[in-house]
């Protein structure tokens, strides 16, 4: 479930931590990492079993409106289309998703107001209008539910918020993130009977846990002599002067071309390149781009860059 660029993430964001804290005990700074990894899987099913917790909000309102001294027809006989969904119900009846959501305690019972808040807003909006009126089919309950995460709770800072307030190891890209795979997840719920097997925390436990933790710890080890590479290919700049993210996105660079195998040049390029857009400056991308140009021929000249297997890709 959680690819190599949200795992390279959370390292740029745990090294940034180890940096700038006066606290260096690895050891720690390691636990940390691995919760904030965690962490992001928790908030992924926190999404994932929201649905569930929309209809059952739907049906309290329906009893509510019900139980009335003097019901409309339209109360005494709601529409019960989204509180009867086969997808709602295939994500009750997934007995995998259940029980993970069991072990790692994830529940929105704590938060009963925010989901009645947020079923309102969706009931009374022109996407749940237009849902009721389409044709009954499984592609309808599909979109819809994929509507809600998209237009209720991606970029609503409502959400974001509450999530931060409850663990510093959630922030606004763990959301983003978490959403997309939620909607990914629900996009390919076909039938009762036919949905995709929940996805695990990690697509390789062993091999995404090794890179994990060997990227963290030899970016930290080496870490002074990766900052005489960089300043030796930053003519007229100090690595202190240097945007922080920068060096550290250079510096796993490094390490990714030096110490994993595995993991083709380009690959391990395009992906600090890509992230440089998302956490540094605007110029950061040429600038990061430069100095490991300048690194790999020298690497290459010292016969440093040792690949195999995948790696041996270009």
């Amino acid at each position: 479930m959680l690819n190599r660029r949200i795992l390279r993430v959370k390292v740029l964001q745990g090294l940034y931590a180890y940096f700038q804290s006066n606290d260096v005990d690895l050891v720690k700074a390691e636990k940390s990492l691995k919760m904030s990894i965690q962490r992001v899987y928790e908030l992924y099913m926190h999404y994932l079993i929201l649905p569930i917790e929309l209809a059952n909000a739907a049906e309290i309102q329906m009893e509510e409106s019900r139980n009335k001294k003097v019901p409309t027809e339209e109360e005494k006989n709601p529409n019960r289309k989204f509180v009867d969904s086969f997808l709602v119900q295939a994500l009750r009846d997934n007995a995998a998703l259940q029980r993970k959501a069991t072990d790692l305690k994830v529940s929105w019972s704590a938060d009963p107001d925010m989901i009645r808040k947020l079923w309102k807003k969706v009931r009374d909006s022109d996407v749940y209008q237009e849902f009721l009126n389409e044709e009954d089919s499984s592609a309808s309950h599909r979109k819809f539910v994929e509507r809600i995460y998209t237009k209720f709770i991606l970029d609503n800072e409502g959400f974001y918020n509450h999530f931060q307030d409850r663990s510093i190891y959630w922030d606004f890209e763990d959301s983003d993130y978490s959403i997309n795979m939620a909607i990914r997840y629900v996009g390919k719920i076909k039938s009762l009977e036919k949905y995709k097997a929940l996805p695990d925390m990690y697509k390789d436990p062993e091999e995404d846990e090794s890179f994990v933790k060997n990227l963290f710890r030899k970016a930290i080890n080496n870490n002074e002599e990766n900052s005489k590479l960089i300043d030796g290919k930053t003519q007229n700049w100090e690595v202190e002067r240097i945007a922080v993210m920068d060096v550290l996105l250079m510096k796993m660079a490094i390490t990714e071309f030096l110490n994993f195998s595995s993991i083709p040049v380009k690959v391990t390029m395009n992906e600090y390149i890509e992230l440089s857009k998302q956490f540094s400056t605007q110029k950061s991308k040429i600038f990061i781009n430069g100095v490991l140009d300048k690194l790999l021929a020298q690497f290459n000249r010292d016969s440093l860059i040792k690949k195999t297997g995948r790696g041996l890709m270009q």
